[in-house]
């Protein structure tokens, strides 16, 4: 956790969990272990945990999270189409008994089209975040409450339902909703969450400016060292040019309705070839979601103190690929706090 001195205003870094495919089984457990315990010595608040169909489950994967950090808090994706929202809630209850620690959510509305299309759920775009508005606000109820639950939506309905085990106040979840579309930016409105979007550059971020009173956060990569020579040696070490990766990005395109990622990739036309501290390769060529923010600490810390001085408060991480990575991106926002708003 980092703390604006300017703003006053708690900014909090989040990692991300290695995925599951391709991995074996006992060196992925590892691998879990190591980036979360990596994650927690540099100072990040949780640790996000994908999930979608090619992938071990993420309750199981925060489980174990839990059992080897003392701190770090999972940032479990739920996606309503795999389980009922008292299902979830009961998890949350549960792994709080146990173990005293916070679970934050993050709230899928879409996903792989061909995932969903598999689950024959055929729901359009935005008709899913109205979905997730209600499966979400059954979860909160539940946690919130000691009272019997009653909730009657278009695509839910609950009758007398109480959560028990109670669930502590103190670790109620925190929750996250994609706010990258207009109808994600309303869904976490009215649940009262944490809006992450997929940012363009902090620059055209400020000419046009979404976070209107809302919790922001931004989902970014960060490569960056002491002068831009060696950071861009990283990167392009890390991320070299990769055609199949390219082609899948491309076929990935062509059936997927998520708003960032359209927007993701009308940007990379413009940013193609440029050695801006924003960089989309890894996301062109299909080896991350996100895209990155490269350069030398100074320059990639101003880039980050623009989104702070937006409004955004939350920073999702990529992957980290060692804890040496980590450990630089944490020198980037020391230097970004201290940064005075212009």
């Amino acid at each position: 956790m980092y703390v604006s001195k300017e703003s006053m205003q708690e900014v909090e870094v989040f990692s991300t969990c290695p995925q599951s495919s391709g991995a074996s089984p006992e060196m992925y457990r590892q691998q879990v272990i190591d980036v979360a315990r990596w994650s927690e010595q540099c100072g990040c608040k949780g640790i996000l945990v994908y999930s979608d169909n090619s992938l071990v489950d993420p309750w199981l994967i925060s489980q174990i999270i839990i059992e080897n950090t003392d701190r770090i808090c999972p940032l479990v994706a739920v996606q309503p189409i795999y389980t009922h929202p008292y299902t979830v809630a009961k998890m949350l209850a549960t792994l709080g008994f146990l173990s005293k620690r916070r679970v934050y959510l993050n709230m899928v509305a879409g996903g792989f089209k061909n995932d969903l299309t598999a689950l024959n759920d055929t729901t359009p775009h935005d008709k899913r975040y109205a979905r997730l508005v209600e499966y979400t606000t059954i979860i909160q109820r539940l946690l919130a409450s000691p009272s019997l639950v009653n909730f009657e939506g278009e695509f839910y309905k609950v009758e007398n339902l109480r959560m028990t085990p109670s669930l502590d106040p103190e670790l109620l979840p925190g929750v996250f909703v994609s706010g990258s579309s207009e109808a994600g930016l309303e869904a976490a409105r009215v649940l009262g969450a944490t809006a992450v979007q997929y940012p363009k550059p902090a620059k055209e971020c400020e000419a046009d400016n979404r976070v209107d009173g809302l919790k922001c956060g931004v989902r970014v990569g960060i490569i960056a060292r002491e002068n831009d020579e060696v950071a861009w040696d990283v990167a392009e070490q890390r991320f070299p040019e990769d055609r199949k990766g390219q082609l899948t990005h491309q076929m990935a395109m062509k059936v997927s309705d998520s708003m960032w990622h359209k927007q993701l990739t009308d940007m990379a036309d413009h940013t193609r070839g440029q050695r801006h501290p924003y960089w989309l390769r890894p996301f062109e060529n299909y080896k991350t979601f996100c895209p990155y923010l490269v350069g030398n600490h100074e320059r990639v810390a101003e880039e980050i103190r623009r989104y702070i001085a937006i409004g955004y408060r939350t920073f999702i991480l990529d992957v980290p690929p060692s804890f040496e990575e980590l450990r630089q991106i944490g020198i980037v926002f020391e230097r970004a706090v201290k940064i005075p708003v212009a």
